[in-house]
């Protein structure tokens, strides 16, 4: 295991520009922010976005806040944004519900075209705070330039009882991997998810990186059983997965397991 403790960009091998897509579950909107803030502290730009929702006291987490179905000329005031403060977010507007409604994917890709951001983060998936995600047909909604997919699930999930208190979209996580309501949750079925082709990658662009990110691994005995789904998933996945790497992000500790 190569290690690499405090570096998020390190960890998921990023380079200069990139359009990270996050999918998954068990910290999806965590990583963005703590990506983004990553990358601002080294002199970087970065807009983050959403394909989907996200809870509207997540937004001020970004230094600066556009909604485009609310400001007009909001495509100067990003440019503005990004160089008076580094890190832009973008949602379409704010929902009665609390939510930010997300954007559609063609138009981030046009945004990372024209846009003259270093990095473009989105979080393309919806988990409803559980650890582990299967996705439903609609799902997830990966904008065609992204350069690099995470996937993501929360490592505690392991060992518990498989539940709608612990996956979203129980019923399509069964017929995925063939698993039955309160079964034990394993590294084998985990493992599924990663591998079939309708599961978690589905839809990542043929020319993406498709990474993998284990979190919630603060505490010890959490390590060894990433390591052992890492292994599992680096031996089923088809097309192969690039990267492998587990942390905490409450933490700010992470580990490349694969390269």
């Amino acid at each position: 295991m190569n290690e690499s403790v405090g570096s998020l960009k390190a960890v998921l091998g990023l380079g200069k520009r990139e359009h990270v897509a996050l999918v998954g579950a068990g910290g999806k909107t965590s990583l963005m922010f703590a990506l983004a803030e990553e990358l601002q502290g080294l002199g970087e730009s970065v807009v983050t976005s959403t394909t989907t929702k996200i809870w509207h006291r997540e937004a001020p987490k970004s230094p600066c806040t556009i909604y485009i179905d609310q400001e007009n000329a909001w495509r100067e005031r990003l440019g503005r944004g990004l160089r008076s403060h580094g890190h832009v977010f973008l949602g379409k507007e704010i929902l009665d519900t609390g939510k930010i409604q997300g954007i559609s994917p063609s138009l981030l890709d046009e945004i990372y075209q024209d846009q003259g951001m270093d990095t473009l983060i989105v979080e393309a998936d919806g988990s409803a705070g559980h650890p582990v995600k299967a996705p439903d047909n609609h799902e997830p909604v990966i904008p065609k330039s992204a350069t690099v997919v995470v996937a993501m699930m929360g490592i505690e999930a392991i060992g518990q009882p498989i539940g709608p208190e612990t996956i979203f979209r129980m019923d399509i996580f069964n017929r995925l991997t063939g698993a039955r309501p309160g079964q034990v949750l394993t590294g084998d079925l985990l493992a599924g998810l990663f591998t079939v082709p309708e599961g978690i990658f589905k839809g990542a662009p043929d020319a993406a990186r498709r990474v993998v990110f284990l979190n919630k691994t603060d505490i010890p005995a959490h390590k060894g059983i990433a390591q052992e789904l890492a292994a599992l998933i680096r031996e089923k996945a088809s097309p192969p997965v690039d990267r492998i790497a587990m942390g905490s992000i409450k933490k700010g500790e992470y580990h490349t397991i694969l390269p």
